[in-house]
């Protein structure tokens, strides 16, 4: 028996805040957690209070629907409760300059600590160089300069005292100190040495020798004793800075309760500060002149300055961190560069963090998809996490830090709770291909991307209209104005039963009817201004469909809406554009004849037709075959095809359609063609539900609108969704009308006596259906091609099946 068509009511369920007592969204509180999300939420609120290693937690949940600020919200709830995590710095390891160490310190004290060794080498700056420029110093200077001066001259004395006894002397020459012969008080020329009578010059030849010896055991001794003269100077000035050293040391310590390993640092830093104290001398007049060439006194004294990787605010709680780019460099620090003296030079100030040493003590926020497809970023995080630590690096292969200088930063501890977020696919491709992720990330928080529309429910919703009213500093919303937002929220998702949990739609929507309602100068926002935001974003992303819709009416694009026709059904499917989707008909034909028991799938045929769709014809074949004289082989030929269709097609919702044009083309019954029908099918003839019925149903609608309703147009869809309908107003009006239907349909056998006006028909008791029957003649004509078929074989024993 043919189902009667849906009543107007059953096309769209309206909300009803009529219960609630408010006029505007002012007078609404706010939502403290998201609505219809507990079970995800208190996966994160799990994984947050669990302590054992891998307990990071994925969050699961399309975009928009509010998941990163609700758990960022309840992170930064908890995170406030805890103690603020301790500061780290860098620091100079004066033993190996190439690694730096890295100190840790209570929250707080980490920018003083730094302030306070600052101030420390500042001050010795200005001290040191007074100090040596002391009467009193000058005085020890000048003797201790003297000492070494007359041991040196005394060592050079001798020589000359022996050299005068043997009537020799020093004489000074660009080449050194040589040994002469000396007549009348001056050293002798070559020429006279040479008139000498020989006896006399081989006395002084001799003479010369042994004096030449001593002169240069006095050479030899001379650097020795500057070496010693730079070590006593040396040790002077040690012995004069040690005591200002010290005691800027303890004024910079004054107050600080350091851990051992910062006061160990100190000590090594009051041992290098005394080694290096040179650096503290102001530059000569020869070095002054040299201007550029003299190092800049920032170099002089970077060696010992603090670098604050991490500080915190004692009072702040636990960090929530959010990376938005997270690279490696971001992700785990960076060590940087500077140029200097054409070379690229680099040392412990150069030293950045990433987000992982901001997080460390809280909590870190990824955005999954981002992390991948930054390179090195997912394997770096995943060591960090394995290891506990972070270990500041580059890539291995960038020649860029290959022809630098670099340095190794000790590694740095960390306690981080990551927080990844990421859509089902990101999350099943992580699980199925990385081992590791499992055991890193073993919660995983998914966010529904709909919830339950209920009287309930309908009142969070509407206090969640009111949050975002205010949080986006919006005009106050009306109550028809809610439940308009709220059916429209229902029409997102396709489902009278539930809204869309994705509050970034729904803030859209209401963003851009607060713009309409501000061009009406209207103070509080209403439902036709709602209405008017739909409309005009329907207007902005609709060109395609119309352009489309255009061919149809141009009969461009053949689809009859009027009259019957055997064979011919108009079939509905739906178009994706961006963010619009629209039902488009089209028109599916079927042609049969005797044959060996085939059914061709033209847009297989062709490779057009996609695995889905393939699989319905299967069903549909397994439909005739189980239904129609099932002790005869079958001895059918068919062919099925999308009429004027030249792209790929796909899915299974079309297949009862395709049924009901073989049907059609076997009983040779004509088919309504005001018609159209969507619905899938399943070898035992029921009807089974679709995706996009509302835009199948309003699309087919606007094509016969368009023409005239003439009262003989509807859709027949599968019952199972008519929960489904939330359909524009122009169609519930047409169908309240009668001008439009819509008919629920269970069964093959339904949809046939509503296309055909012909009884489906049963089997009776001698397992015939009735005579006139659409099955009867269904039944008959296969009987019919498989008697014809045999004729024409003949009366073999072949088997043509």
């Amino acid at each position: 028996m043919a189902p009667e068509p849906l009543h107007a009511n059953a096309l769209y369920r309206s909300t009803d805040l009529s219960a609630l007592d408010f006029r505007t969204t002012k007078d609404l509180a706010d939502v403290d957690t998201l609505v219809g999300q507990d079970r995800a939420l208190d996966a994160v609120r799990f994984a947050a209070r669990m302590r054992s290693r891998g307990y990071n937690v994925f969050v699961i949940g399309p975009k928009g629907s509010g998941k990163h600020t609700a758990v960022r919200s309840y992170l930064t709830e908890r995170a406030a409760t805890f103690p603020s995590p301790d500061d780290w710095v860098y620091v100079n390891d004066f033993d190996d300059l190439h690694r730096p160490r890295c100190l840790r310190l209570p929250s707080g004290v980490g920018a003083v600590f730094a302030r306070r060794v600052a101030e420390l080498v500042k001050d010795l700056s200005d001290t040191l160089p007074s100090l040596f420029e002391g009467e009193d110093y000058r005085l020890k200077r000048e003797a201790l300069e003297k000492s070494f001066g007359e041991r040196g001259e005394n060592g050079f004395k001798e020589v000359a005292d022996e050299a005068t006894k043997r009537g020799l002397a020093l004489v000074r020459t660009p080449q050194g100190l040589v040994v002469a012969p000396v007549e009348n008080g001056k050293p002798m020329p070559q020429e006279r040495f040479a008139e000498l009578p020989q006896e006399q010059r081989e006395t002084l030849a001799a003479a010369i020798d042994e004096v030449q010896v001593h002169l240069r055991a006095a050479l030899h001794q001379a650097p020795i004793l500057e070496r010693e003269r730079q070590i006593a100077v040396r040790d002077l000035d040690r012995r004069e800075a040690s005591a200002l050293v010290d005691l800027q040391i303890v004024e910079a310590r004054d107050g600080l309760d350091l851990p051992r390993p910062v006061a160990a640092w100190f000590d090594r830093l009051r041992d290098d500060l005394i080694d290096n104290i040179a650096r503290f001398a102001r530059p000569t007049g020869e070095e002054a002149a040299a201007g550029s060439a003299a190092e800049p006194a920032e170099r002089r004294f970077r060696r010992w300055e603090v670098n604050v990787l991490i500080a915190h605010d004692p009072d702040a709680g636990a960090p929530v961190v959010s990376e938005d780019h997270p690279t490696l460099g971001r992700l785990i620090g960076r060590i940087e560069h500077r140029a200097y003296m054409g070379a690229m030079l680099t040392d412990f100030t150069l030293i950045r963090p990433g987000a992982l040493h901001a997080a460390n003590g809280g909590y870190l926020l990824l955005d999954a998809g981002k992390l991948l497809n930054n390179a090195y970023a997912w394997d770096a995080l995943k060591r960090a996490l394995y290891a506990e630590q972070v270990m500041i690096e580059g890539p291995m292969d960038s020649a860029a830090t290959a022809l630098a200088v670099s340095i190794q930063p000790c590694p740095i501890p960390i306690s981080v709770k990551v927080v990844l977020f990421g859509d089902q696919q990101v999350y099943a491709a992580l699980s199925a291909m990385d081992p590791d992720f499992g055991d890193l990330f073993k919660v995983a928080a998914d966010f529904d991307d709909m919830m339950d529309r209920d009287p309930e429910h309908d009142v969070m919703y509407a206090r969640l209209v009111a949050t975002i009213q205010r949080r986006a500093g919006l005009r106050p919303f009306d109550r028809k104005a809610v439940e308009r937002v709220i059916e429209h929220c229902s029409r997102l998702v396709s489902d009278t039963r539930k809204v869309t949990a994705r509050v970034g739609l729904i803030a859209d929507v209401m963003r851009e009817a607060d713009h309409v309602g501000r061009d009406k100068n209207h103070k509080v926002i209403r439902a036709d201004d709602v209405d008017d935001a739909l409309a005009a974003q329907l207007y902005r992303s609709d060109r395609i469909e119309r352009r489309m819709r255009e061919q149809i009416l141009r009969e461009t694009i053949r689809i009859t809406t009027d009259g019957t026709a055997v064979g011919q059904v108009n079939g509905l499917s739906v178009l994706q554009i961006g963010a619009h989707a629209f039902g488009r008909p089209t028109r599916i034909s079927a042609r049969v004849r005797v044959g060996r028991g085939r059914v061709i799938d033209i847009e297989r045929e062709v490779e057009l037709g996609g695995p889905l769709h393939s699989k319905g014809m299967l069903i549909l074949q397994g439909f005739l075959a189980g239904t129609y004289a099932t002790d005869i082989p079958v001895a059918l030929q068919a062919s099925v095809v999308f009429e004027q269709s030249y792209g790929g097609v796909d899915g299974d919702s079309a297949s009862s359609t395709e049924l009901y044009a073989l049907l059609s083309a076997l009983s040779e019954l004509p088919i309504r063609q005001g018609i159209a029908v969507t619905g899938s099918v399943d070898q035992m003839g029921r009807v089974q539900a679709i995706g996009g019925v509302n835009e199948k149903i309003e699309g087919y609608f606007d094509i016969c609108n368009a023409r005239g309703l003439s009262g003989e147009h509807g859709v027949m869809i599968p019952r199972a969704n008519v929960e489904h309908l939330m359909l524009k107003s122009e169609v519930v009006e047409a169908c309240r009308r009668g001008a439009f239907r819509i008919w629920p349909i269970d069964t093959i056998d339904e949809g046939i006596e509503v296309l055909t006006g012909v009884p489906a028909g049963e089997r009776g008791e001698g397992g015939l259906f009735p005579d006139g029957s659409v099955n009867r003649l269904v039944e008959d004509r296969l009987i019919g091609f498989a008697v014809a078929r045999r004729r024409f074989l003949g009366d073999t024993d072949e088997d043509d099946a």
